[in-house]
Formats: C-alpha cells, sequence, structure tokens
C-alpha cells in the first residue's frame, strides 16, 4: 500500500504552490485533484487543479458517498473523490491530498494512519499579503479568511508533522523529509521481514 499524505493548512498559506514543487521534486508522488463548487481562477483547469462542480453536481456527490471527506468553506463546497485514492493507495503508489483543514479532519477520521502534515505561514502578517495579492478577494472575503486561519492553526494538535512555508524550497526539503522517513518506519517492514522468516522455515 501508498502512503496517504494530506497537506493541508489556512488558506494562502501557499498549499498549491509547495505542492505543485514537491511533485517536481518527487515526480512519483499522485496528486489527488479536488472537486470545488467556487469559481475557476485565472489559469487554472479543470481535471488538473480541481474538478470545478455546480452545487447540484456536488450535492449529488455527497449523496452518492462518492468523496472521501467534503467540506464547506467560505460559501464554496471542496471534496476528495474516493475511487481514485483507494486504487492509487492499493496500487502501492503515494499520494497526496492538498486540502483545507476541515477536510483534513474527516480524512483523519477514516484514514488516521494517513500522514498529516499542517503548512505555517511565516507570520499573520505574510498571510494577509498573499491572501490580498491574489487580487481576487473581496475585503469582507479577506477578513474572513483571517479570522478563520487563526482558529485552523490551534487545530495544529491533530496533525503529525508541522512545516513551515517561509520558502518554497526549503518547506519542500522539509516535506520530502518526512516522506522518506515514513517510509522507513520499521512497521512497515514487519511483513517483509515476516516472509523472510517463512523462507528460511521452508528452506
Amino acid at each position: 500500500m501508498g502512503l496517504l499524505i494530506v497537506l493541508s493548512g489556512p488558506a494562502g498559506v501557499g498549499k498549491g504552490t509547495v505542492c505543485t514543487a514537491l511533485r517536481g521534486r518527487m515526480p512519483e508522488i499522485v496528486y489527488s485533484v479536488s472537486a470545488t463548487t467556487r469559481q475557476p481562477r485565472q489559469g487554472e483547469i479543470d481535471g488538473v487543479n480541481y474538478f470545478f462542480k455546480s452545487r447540484e453536481q456536488f450535492q449529488a456527490m455527497i449523496a452518492n458517498d462518492a468523496l472521501l471527506e467534503h467540506a464547506e468553506y467560505v460559501g464554496n463546497y471542496y471534496g476528495t473523490p474516493r475511487d481514485f485514492v483507494d486504487k492509487t493507495l492499493a496500487s502501492g503508489k503515494d499520494v497526496i491530498l492538498e486540502i483545507e483543514v476541515q477536510g483534513a479532519l474527516k480524512v483523519k477520521e477514516k484514514f488516521p494512519e494517513a500522514i498529516f502534515i499542517f503548512l505555517l505561514p511565516p507570520s499573520l502578517d505574510e498571510l494577509k499579503q498573499r491572501i490580498t495579492g491574489r487580487g481576487t478577494e473581496s475585503q469582507d472575503t479577506i477578513n474572513t479568511r483571517m479570522n478563520v486561519a487563526v482558529e485552523e492553526m490551534n487545530l495544529l494538535q491533530h496533525y503529525d508533522y508541522a512545516v513551515m512555508n517561509d520558502e518554497i524550497d526549503a518547506a519542500c526539503d522539509r516535506i520530502r523529509s518526512i516522506i522518506v522517513a515514513e517510509h522507513c518506519r520499521r512497521e512497515r517492514f514487519v511483513p517483509y521481514v515476516s516472509g523472510l522468516k517463512t523462507a528460511i522455515e521452508k528452506a
């Protein structure tokens, strides 16, 4: 089985940027594209950045239990299609989810064995600058996102690791180190050692 890696953190912290850079360094990791009801931002492509759905389409996915998790955030739905994740993990490949905090906590209920990484901003001022710099948010939305960000950072204790996104390359190095270390956990080698023991006994 592959590892399910959940990269989460407040809006504007740079999850998408870090995830894209990480995939460039570790192309073997499979990115799970989320579904959302929010409107595409400039340059975003359906099926690549997100699966863009109407509220009616998304609600149908919820009703059919077709999502690993879903949450409503600042007036829009976000969710992770279940089937793709299950099949990819079963094939032995690692899957990385880049999702909001609410969604990450729901995944933790169903996949407690997943690796949960919280991406932190270097400061609240920097976080606000990143959100404002998008040029896509109203002042009311910016204020809402900042208030939500503070609440979300208080949920850090539910995660396995915290990574500061002060510089993209450094953040990627830290996350890559976490993934490599997780693959080396001793319990993941128990089946291998058991197989060696069985082979010796049969020899």
